[in-house]
């Protein structure tokens, strides 16, 4: 199979995921073998809401439209023009999948089959609805996808290369287990936000979409604040006050009830407006419905410390603090060429 026939099924895929990136699911003519598909589809959108009560409709729908906004011709054109994918010897890639968000695995899944490999499938019990769906059509619109494409809920065996996403503790054992393979093992990271006191209303606004979304179980999700010593917090709670109906979510309720029971045991100090809460604390790591800041008085510091840190970051977001920082509001919204932990998973399969 050439490389623009499998450009062009995952356009065609991103048509059809389309149709669904909105509340009210919207039928396009346009859009090949809905007669097949499109029925189907909106029933594995509810098992998967049903399986899983962090899979909201607002976020799968959130999750449905980023997807549908990358896969077009000109998106995977410009990510694909750096690199030489001719006709290679096609192996196969086995691909272990977390769940923590809807579809959050489809990049590698993209990967492998966009180079050419065939992809040998492991999902979270936690996300296992949407993807095998998506995969058929895929199969439909390029028949020559059949036979690429291979599911199992067994022990990953007889595979040439592996990407394998998972905890701190799981990705241990990954580098253990798949020590003879060539492979991407990826395990916690967080993301982070510098704020320096001047930020506008508007963009303080902008980041509880970076905390929020997801309730705030991505990788990409900023869980740590760098704030200036004498920040006062007043303007960043008004500015996230808008994201209160989130507490109505009974998962997120239970985990907020729950942590703020376990700091108000502990007689720590903490900061909460009835949804959220704030604390002092050096890790990175912070559970659901609370967020850790640390204060820093020299910029400089903090660069060497984040430096120093990197392995454990995903995304900082900030306003002129760091070369490679991610614009308020935007890091649930990345770009195809922009790598989970910076690993160039295209240069990695295409090596193999």
């Amino acid at each position: 199979m050439e490389l623009q026939e499998r450009i062009d099924a995952f356009v065609k895929l991103g048509q059809f995921i389309g149709q669904f990136s909105n509340e009210v699911p919207t039928k396009r003519k346009s859009v090949e073998h809905n007669a097949l598909f499109f029925d189907g589809f909106k029933h594995q959108l509810k098992l998967a809401e049903e399986y899983n009560g962090w899979f909201t409709p607002e976020n799968i729908q959130f999750a449905l439209n980023t997807w549908a906004k990358a896969l077009t011709k000109d998106n995977l054109g410009k990510w694909l023009e750096p690199y030489h994918i001719s006709n290679l010897t096609s192996k196969k890639v086995a691909i272990i999948m977390a769940g923590n968000i809807p579809l959050v695995g489809f990049h590698d899944f993209l990967s492998v089959l966009i180079t050419g490999h065939h992809v040998l499938v492991k999902l979270s019990s936690n996300d296992k609805q949407l993807l095998p769906y998506l995969a058929k059509y895929l199969e439909i619109v390029e028949p020559k996808f059949k036979g690429c494409i291979e599911f199992t809920e067994e022990k990953v065996m007889q595979f040439d290369a592996v990407i394998a996403t998972g905890s701190n503790n799981t990705s241990r054992y990954f580098e253990y287990y798949f020590k003879g393979k060539p492979s991407i093992i990826r395990n916690n990271r967080n993301s982070i936000a510098v704020l320096t006191g001047n930020e506008s209303k508007e963009e303080l606004k902008a980041l509880s979409e970076d905390i929020f979304r997801f309730f705030g179980l991505g990788c990409r999700n900023v869980s740590k604040l760098f704030v200036p010593k004498r920040y006062s917090f007043d303007v960043f709670f008004e500015a996230i006050y808008h994201w209160h109906p989130i507490i109505e979510k009974a998962k997120y309720a239970n985990n907020y009830d729950y942590n703020k029971a376990v700091y108000l045991m502990s007689e720590f100090e903490m900061l909460e407006n009835g949804f959220f809460m704030i604390k002092e604390d050096a890790s990175y790591t912070s559970p659901i419905a609370t967020m850790f800041y640390e204060y820093y008085e020299n910029p400089e510091q903090l660069k060497e410390k984040l430096e120093a840190d990197k392995e454990q970051i995903q995304c900082i977001v900030s306003n002129g603090f760091y070369d490679k920082e991610i614009v308020f509001g935007q890091t649930q919204k990345p770009k195809l060429w922009d790598y989970a932990d910076s690993v160039d998973s295209i240069k990695f399969l295409l090596s193999i």
